[in-house]
């Protein structure tokens, strides 16, 4: 069923999360390591990965701008260290268009050379699942990495600021990860 939620979210180890954001250093490799970051580090929906442009990423502020659709709010986040690296590497292979409003994640061929179009949002579910398999974690979705991200963060800051950091609008969604975190 598309749209069905799984019981439980496959759990991820700082281990894993790490071994995720590193790729090989190749051209499909790069975007994968800023994808998984993104994800990760960010707590970002997969529509949110998707709908990322180029010029939403400034590397010399080191800050990113994302839309959260779901909720219809613009946010800006402080790009984590991992994030800024891998971004920093995946333009220096990525062909980066004059139009700002570029997608910022490109899509690859088969055998790994990336396209001039967009990652679309089952494009990144599949890639997903496929860097998950390879890190010993079966049926990883976006979702997964984003319950990693709210679960690490529900311990460590004020609930309120994860609220508004995870773009949700509701406590009751923060005080789920709150409690997974313990």
């Amino acid at each position: 069923l598309r749209g069905a939620k799984k019981a439980a979210a496959v759990r991820i180890t700082d281990r894993q999360a790490s071994a995720l954001k590193s790729q090989p250093d190749t051209p499909q490799g790069r975007r994968d390591a800023l994808l998984m970051c993104l994800l990760l580090d960010h707590g970002l929906r997969v529509g949110e990965v998707a709908g990322l442009k180029v010029s939403d990423l400034d590397l010399k502020a080191g800050v990113m701008t994302l839309y959260r659709p779901k909720v219809d709010l613009l946010q800006t986040h402080k790009l984590t260290a991992d994030t800024l690296r891998a971004a920093h590497a995946y333009f220096d292979v990525r062909h980066v268009p004059e139009e700002p409003d570029a997608p910022l994640l490109c899509g690859s061929w088969k055998g790994g050379s990336l396209r001039d179009t967009g990652m679309s949002e089952r494009a990144i579910t599949q890639r997903v699942k496929v860097l998950g398999e390879a890190a010993g974690l079966e049926g990883l979705s976006g979702h997964d990495c984003r319950h990693y991200w709210a679960t690490y963060w529900a311990g460590r800051v004020n609930p309120f600021q994860l609220k508004q950091a995870g773009g949700w609008t509701s406590m009751a969604t923060v005080d789920r990860y709150v409690e997974a975190s313990q």
